[in-house]
């Protein structure tokens, strides 16, 4: 198997996350896969079973060893989250041969951050959000196209809902809707993964018990 020649740097950072940062920008900057930001959130609930799903990774805080996303709090992911305060996420780039997994503790953003954020969305994804009760049953999809129809005219948009056209203007404010908005993972382990020729893979896990500590690193076999 061709690979590319590549390994953590030596000595290893004394931050992890000044690796993971750049993995990915140079990723993103690739544009080789598509949602190069995409992450595998795993959540447990009350009885302890876990679920996973993707959701996008909107912004790595190298210096805090966070990683932020959003989603709807109301939604099964949202409700675990809440209960237990605690999740992983995992990054894999196929292209690149690396990836990263990422466990530790969960908190909800400000209301202000979660806002600033909701701002920037296209004025479709501000749609949905108000439209979907996330994970909760529905009869059809015609059923939630309607919803969203029902959410468009609620805020005086001329639009006819997924697949009709769009209004060439949108100039009604939508707001952030109660129910929405951004979890941070303040990682307490994280692990950097390159592939190897014949499965001998670098790996090396840093970990810490808390924000104030600094990071201990070792190495695991593959």
């Amino acid at each position: 198997m061709d690979l590319p020649t590549q390994s953590l740097p030596s000595p290893l950072p004394a931050n992890p996350f000044t690796v993971a940062s750049d993995w990915l920008d140079e990723a993103c900057r690739d544009a080789a896969q598509p949602n190069p930001n995409c992450m595998v959130l795993a959540t447990v609930d009350a009885e302890g079973l876990p679920s996973a799903r993707v959701v996008l990774c909107k912004e790595i805080l190298v210096e805090r060893g966070e990683v932020v996303f959003y989603t709807n709090y109301e939604s099964r992911k949202g409700r675990e989250l809440a209960a237990t305060g605690r999740a992983a996420v995992v990054f894999h780039w196929d292209h690149r041969h690396r990836q990263v997994r990422i466990e530790g503790r969960v908190e909800r953003l400000t209301e202000a951050q979660s806002d600033a954020y909701f701002a920037s969305r296209p004025w479709q994804s501000k749609l949905g959000a108000w439209s979907s009760r996330q994970s909760q049953p529905i009869a059809s999809l015609a059923a939630m196209k309607e919803q969203v129809r029902n959410t468009a005219r609620h805020f005086d948009i001329a639009y006819d809902g997924p697949g009709t056209p769009e209004p060439s203007t949108v100039t009604s404010e939508i707001p952030r809707p109660l129910h929405w908005g951004g979890f941070s993972l303040r990682a307490e382990a994280i692990e950097l993964w390159i592939e190897g020729q014949f499965r001998i893979h670098e790996r090396v896990r840093w970990s810490r018990l808390s924000p104030e500590q600094e990071w201990s690193a070792e190495r695991l076999q593959p």
